[in-house]
């Protein structure tokens, strides 16, 4: 993706105070706005919520309608907006992660920095050019160095009951991804199923011995349900398979991996061994020394391509890799404690009132992150400005797109709607919290910043109201009419050149 020319505009963020329809368009009549708007946030679900919303002029800040938008919320994922934009403005879109192998007085270095995307191939070339090096023999140990970050490996505020999940892996600089969108500090868990009352077959991708299988499972009837599950015993590398699987069917997961670094030091050995290295030694954590020889080194991709499935995804490992890379690069120092304030002190250069914002982590996985709607705003307003605001705009997730490294999370929502093809929006979903924030257009070509956040709401999460205020946005019908049709339309190339002036 490369960056090209921002949408017009200029001047410093308007309050959430500022009169309600300051600016106005022939869709948007403030006073028609507010009365849908406000009637779509009377649904009996939001009863005792806290629903901050704010929709302004993208262009001069002027805000068209507001509720609660100045009361703090916990954003979710919507924290990710924020990390985002200081991970652009610090690191820069064509910032590249390092790898690097070196050797010394018989021993195997293996680096990390943080790289995201080091999947089972990046570890085989790796190897390769190792081999091709001229090393034979490793007489020593191989080394696991992912010194780069500061521990801890998980957040602070993190829910323990999600740490054998795909989206609360551990953050090391030193990892590894077992698929193309980044799930990283994971394994993939392939359950195959074999005669039926037998243990079905499991096998890890890549594959791996830092984990322990115990398979419970058996394998059922040919159209049977299948209740097969993967979890990990936290505190423990022991991934137990239960449940039932069809014989007629296969199933597999991600599950995460305690010590990501130790993870990609073996990917790498058993790589080394494929390419007629052999380590004599053991697999150990340790730091590269100084003096010691680079034998290889493999640069990333650039953060606007990991940008994609990043925000598309909502991947939460990326998010807290860029903080603590942030911190490593400001402050020498690769941990949350040093990254956070660094992205704060930037959010600030944004025109956000940094007082009204916590951040405990990069991703928003923690509840004890807050902000308010305005405030989300201002970073979706100033970005418009700068020269990475192409890479963001297109990498977060497009309403009603099928491909999901189009669509993203929003890829089955508001499709046939005005708002397909239209909303770029990030979405956010925690217990009791929902989000959606972004750009839309109305159907005058006005461009529109808008952020709901919902807190506290009763049942499941309620992004029907937040896809009805979105596609009332975009030109469809008043909330009294709303209805979210399936009929396909789709003009998101027009809005896109539109926003960032590139086509």
């Amino acid at each position: 993706m490369l960056a090209g020319g921002v949408v017009a505009g200029s001047g410093v963020a308007v309050p959430a105070q500022a009169a309600v329809g300051s600016t106005s368009t022939r869709a948007v009549a403030p006073g028609d706005l507010k009365t849908d708007i406000d009637q779509i946030l009377s649904d009996s679900r939001l009863s005792g919520a806290t629903a901050g919303v704010t929709v302004r002029n993208a262009r001069t800040g002027a805000v068209l309608y507001s509720h609660d938008a100045d009361t703090r919320v916990v954003p979710a994922s919507n924290n990710k907006i924020e990390t985002s934009a200081a991970a652009f403005g610090i690191l820069g879109t064509g910032y590249r992660f390092r790898t690097s192998v070196y050797t010394r007085g018989g021993t195997l270095y293996l680096k990390g920095t943080g790289d995201p995307t080091l999947g089972a191939a990046a570890y085989d070339r790796l190897a390769a050019e190792v081999a091709a090096g001229g090393v034979k023999t490793v007489k020593g140990d191989l080394v696991a160095d992912d010194s780069w970050f500061e521990g801890p490996r998980l957040g602070p505020d993190w829910d323990p009951t999600d740490f054998p999940y795909y989206y609360a892996a551990e953050i090391s600089a030193l990892t590894v991804s077992p698929d193309d969108v980044f799930d990283v500090g994971t394994v993939d868990v392939v359950v195959t199923p074999t005669t039926p009352g037998q243990p079905p077959k499991v096998s890890l991708s890549p594959e791996t011995g830092v984990v322990t299988i115990q398979n419970k499972a058996t394998t059922g009837a040919a159209g049977s349900a299948s209740t097969v599950s993967v979890d990990r015993t936290v505190g423990t590398n022991t991934i137990v398979i239960s449940g039932s699987i069809p014989a007629d069917a296969t199933f597999d997961d991600l599950a995460t991996v305690q010590d990501p670094a130790l993870y990609a030091a073996d990917v790498f050995r058993r790589a080394l061994k494929a390419h007629g290295v052999t380590v004599e030694g053991d697999t150990t954590h340790g730091t590269t020394p100084k003096g010691a020889r680079v034998v290889t080194t493999r640069r990333s991709i650039p953060l606007s391509r990991i940008a994609t499935p990043y925000l598309k995804l909502s991947n939460n490992m990326i998010a807290e890799t860029l903080v603590k890379e942030i911190g490593r690069k400001v402050t020498g120092h690769g941990s949350w404690t040093a990254g956070l304030p660094v992205v704060a002190k930037y959010l600030k250069t944004l025109g956000v009132d940094t007082s009204q914002v916590k951040q405990t982590d990069g991703s928003g996985l923690g509840h004890t992150n807050y902000t308010t709607a305005t405030q989300i705003s201002n970073v979706l307003r100033a970005a418009q400005r700068k020269s990475w605001f192409p890479v963001f705009y297109n990498a977060i997730p497009i309403a009603g797109q099928p491909d999901q490294l189009v669509g993203g999370t929003l890829r089955s929502r508001m499709v046939g709607t005005p708002a397909a093809g239209n909303v770029h929006a990030k979405t956010g979903t925690l217990t009791g919290v929902s989000a959606l924030s972004g750009y839309v257009k109305d159907p005058d070509g006005q461009p529109l910043i808008f952020s709901i956040i919902f807190n506290g709401y009763k049942g499941g999460a309620p992004t029907d109201l937040q896809d009805k205020i979105a596609v009332r946005l975009a030109g469809g019908p008043s909330a009294a009419t709303s209805a979210v049709r399936s009929t396909a339309r789709s003009s998101a190339q027009n809005l896109e050149c539109s926003w960032t002036h590139s086509c």
